[in-house]
């Protein structure tokens, strides 16, 4: 019996139509990478410092600014930078009880930041010089003490995503993958207008893990949905591909960002594309593989032969003949597989622990751009511009190098650059964010080859599992990354760095000790995980009796299931 990939040869592997499709899905990354790492702007934290009522009065007659009544309202307090304006204490003072002069005002109450003053804490609010942009931040006034509740609002996403991965993945297995995409665009599209309309945080926070639920899902059906229309070698291209639509909504991240300085219509910009999703449904097919896998034979037929058609092919009778190609059913695996064997264990351990830190350090970087004070629009650009040679180089050197050796590079690459660009003076700012740059664009080549050396380790009975219970750590990280940033720059702001090189680095090492995959047939079993030498005699053995057979015999065929 013909399976789906030996029709696909006829059809066409990547023809007209799955480049069509492609080229629609891959907008699905764009709106992504908006709620990745959308806090950078939504959660802009400025210059603030405690609100004092009693000098507001005096504020309007004698036309002060915000940074007049700073001077004469808050302590001086030492920091690594030096003498700063304190953000969480003002000075207690009787302004009924002052006398003070318009003219100067640094000069009124003899320059009380030098003299022995009570201070207290900021009991009446916060001054925000914010230039017009309104951050979640600034209007629940999360700082100083309530600061932790910013690295909230990106766990509880994560938090989203995490469970979205394995609910809409089941979904997506039992229900379709268009139907699933379709109608977690509709959920995607409700909570996310809930989340642009929050009446206070605690709302914010749930409906942000509900909006997370869906746009993670979503995202994955559309990586899966797209990689299964194509031929085997064209998965990894299309996945790469895929990611790096990722990077490009980056690129307009910033912008959209400038003009619009409110974070709650910002929420809504993020939001609007996924109604413009639901589209989809007159222009993209159901998986014919897995309406095969429900032994839907007529329907899958009918979109098999429309994808012959659009690419300008004709089909064989052998067609009538069209099977499920992934005989080997995952239903009897469980997650013990994943760690009962030797190295099934290590396997799943590095793996693991490369989607953790990817994770981790990858949003660590850009989180980072929102606090270090500079011009956060141009340093995001450059920044996101770093992440397109990243994709052509893990094309450039999978196919001539291997994968282990990039992939360990990669993460090795991003570790040292962590670590020199902790201890680059501010002075150097240039060189110090060149080699940020280069930190940025090794986590990125390493973020994108965990996916497909995830899938090119395990069998294809555990293949499925494996990937997904691997990348749970991805999530994991991101729960933990924004509290790793935000809470270790409050005691030294080059700290991170040093925890995210550290991480890299080990990840690196332990990428070192994973088999090379690149010319090794994927494995079909755990044995041929545990015992790799007769996997590869195998192999060796059918290959020498498919050069024996005529040319017009079928031969097996790698399959990948993603």
């Amino acid at each position: 019996m013909a399976t789906f990939d030996d029709i696909l040869e006829e059809a066409g592997k990547f023809g007209r139509c799955q480049m069509r499709i492609v080229a629609i899905f891959c907008f699905v990354s764009m709106p992504f990478a908006f709620v990745y790492v959308g806090i950078v702007f939504q959660g802009f934290t400025p210059e603030h410092w405690c609100r004092d009522p009693g000098v507001s009065e005096i504020r309007g007659h004698c036309g002060w600014g915000l940074q007049d009544t700073r001077m004469i309202t808050v302590p001086l307090v030492n920091s690594s930078a030096g003498l700063v304006y304190s953000q969480c204490e003002r000075y207690d003072i009787n302004w009924n009880a002052t006398v003070f002069t318009c003219e100067n005002p640094e000069n009124n109450l003899s320059h009380p930041q030098n003299s022995a003053m009570t201070v207290t804490a900021c009991t009446d609010g916060w001054e925000y010089d914010y230039d017009g942009k309104q951050s979640f931040v600034t209007e629940f006034h999360l700082v100083c003490a309530d600061a932790w509740y910013v690295d909230m609002f990106q766990a509880t996403l994560n938090v989203g995503f995490l469970v979205g991965s394995f609910a809409i993945g089941y979904l997506a297995d039992k229900f379709g993958r268009m139907k699933s995409f379709l109608m977690t665009n509709i959920f995607i599209v409700v909570t996310g207008i809930l989340v642009a309309t929050s009446p206070n945080y605690i709302a914010l926070l749930v409906f942000r893990a509900l909006f997370g639920f869906g746009v993670k899902g979503g995202w994955m059906v559309g990586y899966v949905l797209i990689t299964e229309l194509v031929g085997v070698e064209y998965r990894r291209t299309v996945g790469v591909t895929y990611q790096m639509f990722f990077s490009i909504g980056l690129l307009i991240l910033p912008l959209f960002a400038y003009l619009i300085p409110n974070w709650r219509w910002l929420q809504v910009v993020f939001t609007i594309p996924y109604l413009c999703f639901l589209s989809y449904y007159w222009f993209i097919p159901e998986s014919p593989r897995w309406l095969l896998s429900q032994n839907n034979r007529t329907k899958a037929l009918e979109i098999t032969e429309a994808i012959a058609k659009e690419n300008k092919k004709t089909l064989s009778k052998n067609i009538k003949t069209l099977k499920d190609d992934n005989e080997v059913s995952a239903l009897t695996a469980s997650f013990m597989d994943l760690i009962k064997t030797p190295n099934m264990r290590k396997y799943t351990f590095i793996l693991s622990f490369n989607w953790f830190t990817s994770a981790v350090v990858y949003q660590g970087l850009i989180m980072r751009l929102g606090i270090l004070g500079g011009n956060v629009y141009v340093d995001f650009l450059i920044s996101g511009i770093v992440e397109f040679p990243a994709a052509f180089l893990i094309l450039l050197t999978i196919e001539r190098i291997g994968r282990r050796l990039p992939f360990a590079s990669a993460n090795i690459t991003a570790g040292a650059a962590c670590l020199i660009t902790a201890f680059i003076p501010d002075s150097m700012f240039w060189f110090k964010t060149a080699v940020a740059c280069i930190g940025r664009l090794g986590i990125t080549m390493a973020f994108e080859m965990v996916v497909f050396v995830n899938t090119e380790l395990y069998p294809t009975v555990i293949r499925n599992l494996g990937v997904s219970a691997c990348s749970t750590l991805c999530d994991i990280g991101g729960i933990v990354a924004p509290f790793l940033l935000y809470r270790l720059a409050v005691v030294w702001l080059e700290l991170p760095l040093i925890i995210f090189g550290a991480l890299a680095f080990v990840a690196g090492g332990l990428v070192l000790l994973l088999p090379e995959t690149k010319g090794v047939p994927l494995p079909e079993t755990i044995d041929d995980i545990e015992c790799p030498d007769r996997n590869k005699e195998n192999h060796l053995k059918s290959q020498q009796l498919e050069n024996l057979l005529p040319t017009d015999v079928t031969t097996n065929k790698e399959v990948t299931s993603v």
